[in-house]
C-alpha cells in the first residue's frame, strides 16, 4: 500500500470489525465475493437512516450480483443494534469506534457544521473486488440514487 490513504487498484488490508448483533466480520474471509463498504457519519440521523434503508432495500439485488454490503460508522455495536431494530435494516453495520478503518480509507476528516469544527466520517462508499482490490470509490456521497449507482457498479465488475 502507498503511504496514507488507500488508492483505487490497491489491495485492501485485512479488516475485522464487530458488527450489530455481537458477531465479528473479517472482510478478507468473504473473498471471492465483492464487498461494498458504505461509511456514514452517525446512527439514527436523517441522511444516514435514508442511506441505510436504501442499501437494505437493495440487499437482495446486491446478493444476487454476488456482493456483500456493510455499513461502517464510529458508533458502538449497541448503537448499531438500536439503529437496526428501529428501521428494520437488513445490511450488517460494522463498528469502527477507533476510526482505524475510516482513516485507511481517508474518510475520517475535519468537518464544519454550525460554525464548529470537529472530526467525523465523511459519507463515502467503496467497492472492493473479489481479489481484494479497491475497484471503485465514491466520496462526499449524496444519498439520493446512490445505492442504485453502487449496485450498477457491482453488476459491471
Amino acid at each position: 500500500m502507498t503511504t496514507g490513504v488507500l488508492q483505487t487498484g490497491e489491495i485492501v488490508p485485512e479488516i475485522t470489525l464487530p458488527r450489530d448483533g455481537g458477531e465479528t466480520v473479517n472482510l478478507g474471509a468473504l473473498r471471492p465475493a465483492p464487498v461494498v463498504l458504505f461509511f456514514y457519519p452517525r446512527d439514527l440521523t436523517s441522511g444516514c437512516t435514508k442511506e441505510a434503508i436504501a442499501f437494505s432495500a437493495l440487499r437482495a439485488d446486491f446478493e444476487a450480483a454476488g456482493a456483500q454490503v456493510f455499513g461502517i460508522s464510529k458508533d458502538s455495536v449497541q448503537s448499531h443494534d438500536k439503529f437496526v431494530a428501529k428501521h428494520d435494516l437488513t445490511v450488517p453495520l460494522l463498528s469502527d469506534e477507533a476510526t482505524d478503518i475510516a482513516e485507511i480509507f481517508g474518510v475520517w476528516q475535519e468537518k464544519k457544521m454550525y460554525g464548529k469544527t470537529f472530526m467525523g466520517i465523511v459519507r463515502s462508499t467503496f467497492l472492493i473486488d473479489g481479489e481484494g482490490r479497491l475497484a471503485r470509490e465514491w466520496r462526499k456521497v449524496k444519498v439520493d440514487g446512490h445505492a442504485e449507482e453502487v449496485l450498477d457498479a457491482v453488476r459491471a465488475l
